[in-house]
């Protein structure tokens, strides 16, 4: 039987794990050459470990390669919010109250897990209230500044 191995460090032991193939709710694991039987749960539909995430699909392009940006409906009042798009931290911020920008416009940069992130306006207008300072951690969809 052929095992996928992985390779773990956990509290600075490391760790090299074979699974194998999932036959009537058993699997065969190693884990640093000693094996194990390990039954799964019927009831068990996915496992969550934390700290992994799906990377995110590449931004769409036209024919000449050019980003697409969603532009968003603006409400009547034409006052719309530039949303973080994942946790992080401010750590610059490139506009100012009454400062003009289109959309794609580069507002701010948000560090999330040791990357800078580029934010862009999502639409044109000017950027009436700035809502965050750089050193700021902000969660996924907080408001970060008003564009009217």
């Amino acid at each position: 039987m052929k095992l996928k191995e992985y390779k773990y460090k956990i509290n600075g032991t490391k760790f090299t794990v074979g699974v194998g193939d999932i036959t009537d709710n058993t699997v065969h694991v190693e884990v640093n050459g000693v094996p194990y039987e390990v039954e799964i749960d019927k009831e068990a539909k996915t496992v969550s470990v934390p700290g992994i995430m799906k990377r995110p699909a590449a931004a769409p392009r036209t024919e000449t390669g050019e980003k697409v940006i969603a532009t968003p409906k603006v409400p009547n009042g034409g006052a719309s919010a530039v949303k973080s798009p994942l946790p992080g931290t401010i750590t610059t911020i490139s506009v100012k109250a009454g400062d003009q920008v289109k959309t794609g416009d580069t507002v701010c940069v948000l560090e999330a897990m040791k990357m800078e992130n580029n934010v862009h306006s999502q639409v044109s207008g000017t950027v009436t209230k700035i809502l965050v300072n750089p050193g700021d951690s902000v969660l996924e969809g907080a408001d970060i500044m008003i564009i009217e």
